[in-house]
């Protein structure tokens, strides 16, 4: 058995192909991302990876639609979104494939 801690990832992503991984793959990323109220990101897309969003935790707003705790937000190649913790939440995130450099900024 191995123990990690999510701290010690890049931003919550803890498989795909970066470092530090704990699962390295090509085909796919996951991330829990853990949000204060009022963080944001901004509007961006991929041109090649699919993005699942699952709100497991409070509110958030993309592309002004509020979103709550068991919303699963899926963006296709193209699809920008921007993001805001509305509340402090909690979300988990796939992306397929795992492609280095696939986010733009709008």
């Amino acid at each position: 058995m191995k123990l990690y801690q999510l701290a010690d990832m890049k931003g919550g992503w803890f498989a795909g192909d970066f470092h530090p991984t704990i699962v390295p793959s090509k085909d796919f990323e996951v991330a829990v991302k853990h949000y204060v109220a009022g963080a944001k990101e901004p509007k961006h897309h991929h041109k090649i990876a699919q993005e699942v969003t699952v709100i497991t935790a409070g509110s958030v707003r993309m592309n002004g639609v509020i979103y709550t705790e068991g919303a699963i937000v899926v963006l296709e190649p193209g699809d920008s979104t921007d993001f805001e913790a509305i509340t402090a939440a909690t979300t988990v995130v796939l992306k397929t494939p795992s492609v280095t450099g696939d986010k733009y900024l709008d």
